[in-house]
């Protein structure tokens, strides 16, 4: 006789558990219609990975092509329209045309109106019209010398004291001061209109004052030849001579130092503590200027006395003797 518990099955044990389907596996099997135990096996069959690899097999999304050359627009920014964006290259000032008649000067005298500016002889446009009558027209080659002479770079020559010159190159006398005076002015009028917020009237004191030196004419003399109806000019001059004059002063000092000092020029520059080549050429400067003050004094006592006596008057011409006579005594008097 068998034993029930082995003979019989047990009815009332639990069946295996079956994997937990996932959501998308479940959609999977509603749409094909299969059972749970198809379902089950299709999960058992299919990797996990299946789902991702879909995923990545979708088509990426297309992007947007914006046009050449418009650019995305910031965050916080409004996007700028198309005249704001015409406006945003800077206009390119075109070229300056060159007067032909000018051209046609620099291809005849380059040494005069090539690279380099020099000022001209007085006189020279109608030595021009003379040996070129016709290249030039009278007015026209007016208005090209016009054009050169008011050039920065003209005045700049002026300015610096050069020599004139001829057609042919050859030097000849230098500007005369007033011209040299003129020139600065200019180009100091001109620099201030370009550079409105900077100081340049020190710069303007110190030229003029080179050019009163470089004249070769007397402080005074310079100051009579230059003056104007400008009162801001007039006061640059006087600015300008100060300036010399505090300079020739500080010269004039030295020179007493050193005369006190009973030192040599070597020994005098070690002790102040200048270079020697300095004191040399200081002193002599101010010894050169002596001379030339004491040569000009002189030259002035010998005009007042070859300058003829004022002639008499009328009344002295007619009675020289009674003006010259000594005046008779008085007679005494009773006491």
């Amino acid at each position: 006789m068998t034993d029930a518990s082995t003979a019989a099955p047990n009815t009332n044990a639990r069946n295996a558990r079956r994997p937990r389907q996932d959501l998308a596996e479940q959609l999977q099997q509603l749409k094909t219609g299969a059972g749970p135990d198809a379902g089950a096996d299709a999960s058992a069959a299919q990797p996990a990975s299946e789902p991702q690899q879909q995923q990545q097999q979708r088509p990426p999304r297309a992007k947007q092509q914006r046009p050449q050359g418009q650019q995305q627009p910031q965050q916080g920014r409004k996007p700028r329209g198309p005249q704001q964006q015409q406006q945003q290259p800077e206009t390119q000032r075109a070229p300056r045309k060159v007067n032909p008649v000018l051209e046609r000067l620099f291809a005849l005298y380059p040494q005069l109106f090539g690279a380099r500016f020099v000022p001209l002889k007085l006189g020279v446009y109608e030595e021009l019209i003379a040996r070129h009558p016709e290249d030039f027209k009278a007015e026209d080659l007016k208005v090209a010398m016009g054009q050169h002479a008011r050039s920065t770079r003209y005045l700049e020559s002026v300015a610096a004291g050069h020599a004139r010159h001829d057609l042919d190159g050859n030097a000849l006398d230098p500007v005369a001061p007033e011209h040299v005076h003129h020139a600065i002015l200019e180009l100091h009028r001109r620099r201030s209109h370009r550079n409105p917020g900077e100081d340049l009237r020190p710069q303007l004191v110190t030229r003029i004052a080179k050019a009163i030196e470089a004249s070769g004419l007397d402080h005074e003399a310079y100051a009579v030849l230059v003056r104007s109806r400008d009162a801001n000019t007039n006061a640059i001059v006087d600015e300008a001579l100060a300036e010399l004059a505090q300079q020739a002063a500080k010269r004039e000092a030295l020179l007493r130092a050193f005369e006190a000092s009973g030192r040599s020029e070597q020994e005098f520059a070690d002790m102040y503590g200048m270079k020697p080549a300095d004191v040399t050429r200081t002193l002599q400067r101010v010894r050169d200027d002596q001379k030339r003050a004491a040569a000009a004094a002189e030259a002035a006592a010998a005009a007042a006395a070859a300058a003829p006596e004022p002639e008499a008057t009328e009344v002295q011409a007619a009675a020289p003797e009674a003006e010259a006579a000594p005046a008779a005594p008085e007679a005494p008097t009773a006491d």
